[in-house]
């Protein structure tokens, strides 16, 4: 905790100091090519610690988690039989026989076969076991920006219908025995679906033979990794065409809040305009969503009384702000260019991301036989849209070239 503390530390002094360079070194607005050299090196200091820090937190939850006990202590008498409360694909033995299946080098015994009867797939794959489920959905979350702050459900099967009121009723002033203007409440729909999302993971007999492989570790891992990389992408740029629709899609995306002046830069007057143009309602639990290289370039921007926008976390447990709202970023936004939407601000728990119960995986014994490796198709089915467009509001950057008049 102590080293976090002290990277932060430097970071803000590293950060002070770059504010005060450039308020020095500004001569009419602009800065020499030797000065941005400097300033730049500077910038990328501040860029560098932030990663550092994050790299130390994740060391500091891994070093509690390895240091956490194991096993609850005894506390009474040693149970003489214990049986299995739990049923269905949350069960121990169910669990047993779906890992046994997976190390399987010459089929799947009977007994195994029958444990995982109920969790076969219309596909031919297994359904993971409910603990298993879980922990790949925490991954996800931990590993996506949206995902972990959308509103996520489960859906069994099918198209889920969520009703979205489009106009809101209002009250009216009415004089004694007037009429009374009848406004209801507009509602619409929005229709979540289940697209299939999929990946293949390769791994070596050796690896497979060997009891000490943390083969579920692994598998969590590398499948949070790719199925978590492939979803934030569709969460922000999908077209609903066969993946969900993200939020800077043209038709059901986020509305568009401000168009820069310019194709290749952001000034400070947008960036206002961009908060104000969300309602306030949507203001309270909003956070901003950008690309790391918006953020170098937003960095230099100060507001009408020369305070800079950009602020970064002091403290253990606070985080970079943006004119005080939460900053989070993501390699999936696009990059500031002609026509990009390059900021997302708003509340994202208006983004719904519904999950399909039951994720599969499917053993492939002969497809890498020949290179000593044995597959395991992992897929999942979901969808996600953006239930009411006014919640998010986006930053788009003029089209053509030129920076406008």
């Amino acid at each position: 905790m102590s080293k976090i503390n002290d990277l932060r530390v430097q970071r803000a002094k590293t950060w002070e100091d770059a504010k005060a360079f450039l308020d020095s070194h500004r001569k009419n607005g602009i800065l020499s090519a030797e000065d941005t050299a400097t300033y730049e090196k500077m910038e990328q200091e501040i860029v560098d610690l932030g990663h550092e820090i994050e790299r130390q937190e994740r060391l500091d939850s891994f070093e509690r988690e390895m240091n956490a006990p194991t096993a609850k202590p005894l506390t009474g008498k040693p149970e003489t039989a214990k049986t299995d409360s739990k049923t269905g694909l949350a069960s121990d033995e169910y669990k047993a026989a779906f890992w046994n299946q997976v190390r399987a080098k010459d089929g799947i015994p009977s007994a195994v076969r029958d444990a995982l009867s109920e969790g076969v797939d219309s596909e031919g794959g297994y359904l993971v076991p409910d603990e298993f489920e879980h922990t790949l959905v925490q991954a996800l979350s931990m590993n996506n920006i949206v995902r972990d702050h959308a509103h996520v459900f489960t859906t069994n099967s099918g198209t889920h219908k969520i009703p979205v009121v489009t106009s809101k009723g209002t009250a009216a002033w009415v004089d004694e025995g007037g009429t009374i203007t009848e406004a209801d409440d507009v509602f619409s729909q929005q229709l979540i679906g289940a697209h299939k999302v999929a990946t293949i993971i390769k791994v070596s007999e050796e690896l497979l033979n060997d009891a000490a492989f943390d083969l579920e570790k692994y598998f969590s891992t590398e499948f949070a990794r790719r199925i978590g990389n492939t979803e934030e992408d569709a969460f922000l740029n999908g077209n609903g065409v066969g993946k969900p629709t993200g939020i800077f899609d043209k038709t059901a995306g986020a509305q568009i809040g401000v168009t820069a002046g310019s194709a290749t830069a952001i000034t400070a007057d947008e960036i206002i305009d961009l908060f104000y143009s969300l309602d306030g309602a949507y203001r309270r639990e909003a956070i901003w969503v950008l690309n790391d290289t918006t953020i170098k370039a937003i960095r230099k921007l100060k507001d009408n009384n020369g305070q800079y926008l950009w602020q970064p976390a002091l403290h253990e447990g606070t985080f970079d702000t943006l004119l005080g709202k939460r900053i989070f970023t993501s390699p999936y936004v696009p990059e500031i260019g002609a026509g990009k939407k390059s900021i997302a601000f708003g509340d994202f728990s208006f983004y719904w991301i519904g999950d399909r119960q039951g994720i599969t995986f499917r053993r492939l014994n002969e497809r890498y036989a020949e290179s000593g490796q044995v597959g395991f198709l992992a897929s999942k089915r979901l969808d996600g849209k953006l239930v009411l467009p006014e919640a998010i509001k986006v930053l788009q950057q003029k089209s053509g070239s030129g920076s406008g008049t």
